[in-house]
Parts: structure tokens; C-alpha cells; sequence
């Protein structure tokens, strides 16, 4: 499930570098390291939940 997230984070910021996605914060196409930074943050926190 992991590796789904991971390509779903990675297209959405090719598709945000060829066109930006509009939300709040993410206007302009050198915000896609805030998609990167939000999908870190949610694999950390899929780690420590984890009961493995």
C-alpha cells in the first residue's frame, strides 16, 4: 500500500510542476516540495502507527 502512495506523490507533482494545481498553497509551480514535505509527514506518521 505504501508503494501506491509513493507513485500517487510522485504524479502529483509532475502533474503539479507541468500545471499547478490551485489549491491554497500550491499556486505556483515551485510549490511542489510542499506535496513532497506533506507525503513524508504521512508516511512518518504511517510508521509509528504501525503495529508491526
Amino acid at each position: 500500500m505504501s508503494k501506491l502512495f509513493s507513485i500517487l506523490f510522485v504524479l502529483l507533482m509532475g502533474a503539479h510542476l507541468i500545471r499547478p494545481l490551485g489549491l491554497p498553497g500550491l499556486r505556483k509551480r515551485g510549490d511542489f516540495w510542499k506535496i513532497a514535505a506533506v507525503g513524508l509527514v504521512l508516511f512518518g506518521l504511517v510508521i509509528l502507527i504501525r503495529p508491526e
